[in-house]
Formats: C-alpha cells, sequence, structure tokens
C-alpha cells in the first residue's frame, strides 16, 4: 500500500510541477538542446526518428564529436531535470499526506491540484506549507 501511496503522490506532484514557469519545462529543454546542438544534429543525426530517446542516443554515440555549446546544452539540460526532480521529491516528502487527504481525487492539469492545496490552506501541514512557499507555489 506504501508503494501505492507513493506512486499516487508521485505523479500528483508531477502534476502540479507542470504548473510551475520556474521549473524546467520539456519544450524549453529541447528547445535549449536542439539550439546547443544544431550542428550535430544536423551532421550525424538528421536521419534519427524522434521519440523514445533516440536522438540523445544518437548525441551519446557522437559524444567524442560534440562541440562546447552542445555539450553545455546538454549539461545545462541534465542540471534543470535534475532540478525539478529534486523540487518533485521534496514536494513529495512534504505534501504527501495532505495531497491524498484534500486533493488524491483532483484531475491533473491546469493548476488544479495547486488550486486544491491553496483552498485547504488552513487545513494543509505546516510542512507542507513550507514547501509550497520554497517552491513558489503560494499565491
Amino acid at each position: 500500500m506504501q508503494g501505492i501511496k507513493r506512486n499516487v503522490c508521485l505523479a500528483v506532484i508531477a502534476g502540479c510541477l507542470m504548473t510551475v514557469p520556474a521549473m524546467a519545462s520539456q519544450e524549453s529543454l529541447v528547445e535549449s538542446v536542439a539550439s546547443g546542438c544544431e550542428k550535430e544534429l544536423s551532421s550525424y543525426c538528421k536521419d534519427v526518428t524522434m521519440g523514445e530517446g533516440r536522438v540523445l542516443a544518437c548525441l551519446y554515440a557522437h559524444n567524442d564529436k560534440l562541440s562546447g555549446q552542445c555539450e553545455y546544452a546538454l549539461f545545462d539540460a541534465t542540471a534543470q531535470l535534475e532540478r525539478a526532480v529534486a523540487a518533485m521529491s521534496y514536494m513529495a516528502n512534504e505534501c504527501g499526506d495532505d495531497l491524498m487527504k484534500f486533493c488524491g481525487g483532483v484531475v491533473l492539469g491546469e493548476g488544479r491540484v495547486i488550486d486544491c492545496l491553496d483552498k485547504n490552506k488552513a487545513k494543509v501541514s505546516n510542512r507542507c506549507k513550507q514547501a509550497q512557499k520554497d517552491l513558489g507555489f503560494t499565491k
């Protein structure tokens, strides 16, 4: 049961993070890597079908030929993803019980989970309130 609760909580947190502009968005990461690795993508990976990590695998296969600009774009994207995962983990640890108790039935997306926590702010734990504040979720 604990594992199911954790998985549901992480799914809810992932939905929350998709609503925060400060967090890394998938589109901005893709655009950043596409821009930084434009030469490599057009030279080495032009025939690779997008999806399922194939383009990243292509870049990895040619890592000895990557420009500094491309290496930096990949490093920066990785750092942004690590920050987003750390934020998700922090929020899951601090707000997991509150999310299950007050917002478990809320449909993910369009800020509904954040709105749910905000509507229940009088009942939400102090730990969760602090996490929301730390991550910029408070209104």
